[in-house]
């Protein structure tokens, strides 16, 4: 007993010599930059090499904290993050369940998913700036061919219609990674319990509802929490498509991050909003674990 106690304390010093190597370059680059940020957010620092810091405390978290625009902007960034990720469940759950009920050409479709989802975000959003265009635009040939409108339209000019349309370029790109994950999940579910309740007269949809979703929780989760964090975080189509505008309709909460931190050069502010979107999205976090999350269930 005491030699097998013995070789498991040598295995495990073993495992930690060598993940010891990986372990100091992950807190190097990671844990270094986040206490150095959070340091930065107590004080005043304007842009430029050598240039003086002011320490003034929380006086940066409270001066966002009680300023409108941060308020507004939150308010676009959580609608963003809703609309595009409740859009990716309903419409990725609904093409998971069309690719698992195997109908004709459903491997190619499967297929042809990863085509977007592959495609970097910074091309993907000047693809959408080019079928957006007002001069030259495919939208506005489409909708022309088609007799819905008799000249071009100006999309992006409308603060009203702006963030939607920014919200519709994002889901193309990433509504596959929902639908990937969901038909995954679908896949690996038992097949017994569906067979029985279709032969009790259930139909199609008391299927779905009852018996596949229940069993998708864990799916969900993964998910809202990845979609959650990434909508609420996103700064490289807006900054591709719109530049926050217009009227600031599509300024985010990272796009304001990014102003202020090299537009404007105040980096103590920069580096405040940087840990207050970390805590919105750890929030977040926990209250989808919190409502979604059963342990109790998967041990039955």
């Amino acid at each position: 007993m005491k030699s097998q106690l013995t070789m498991r304390q040598k295995d495990q010093r073993l495992a930690w010599f060598l993940i010891a190597p990986s372990l100091v370059i992950i807190l190097g680059v990671t844990l270094y930059p986040i206490l150095n940020t959070l340091y930065l957010s107590f004080f005043e620092a304007p842009a430029g090499i050598n240039l003086p810091k002011t320490f003034v405390g929380l006086e940066n978290y409270r001066g966002l904290l009680t300023d409108p625009t941060f308020w507004a902007t939150i308010g676009r960034t959580l609608y963003f993050t809703i609309v595009s990720v409740g859009l990716e469940l309903i419409l990725g759950l609904a093409i998971a369940q069309l690719i698992q009920s195997h109908p004709p050409g459903w491997r190619f479709l499967r297929v042809s998913l990863i085509i977007p989802w592959a495609i970097p975000t910074i091309v993907n959003g000047a693809m959408w700036r080019w079928i957006y265009s007002a001069d030259f635009g495919a939208l506005n040939g489409l909708l022309q061919e088609l007799g819905i409108i008799t000249r071009y339209q100006v999309w992006l000019v409308k603060p009203a219609s702006a963030m939607n349309l920014v919200i519709l370029a994002d889901l193309w790109h990433v509504l596959p990674f929902a639908a990937l994950i969901f038909q995954a999940a679908l896949a690996a579910l038992p097949e017994e319990l569906d067979e029985a309740a279709k032969v009790d007269g259930a139909n199609a949809w008391k299927r779905f509802w009852y018996i596949r979703l229940p069993q998708l929780r864990l799916a969900i989760l993964v998910v809202l929490i990845v979609r959650t964090v990434e909508a609420f975080r996103v700064f490289d189509i807006v900054y591709i498509i719109t530049r926050g505008g217009p009227a600031f309709a599509t300024m985010t909460i990272t796009y304001l991050t990014y102003l202020e931190t090299f537009a404007y050069g105040k980096l103590g502010t920069g580096a405040a909003l940087s840990f207050l979107i970390s805590l919105f999205t750890l929030l977040m976090a926990v209250i989808y674990i919190r409502f979604l999350y059963r342990p109790q269930e998967q041990s039955e």
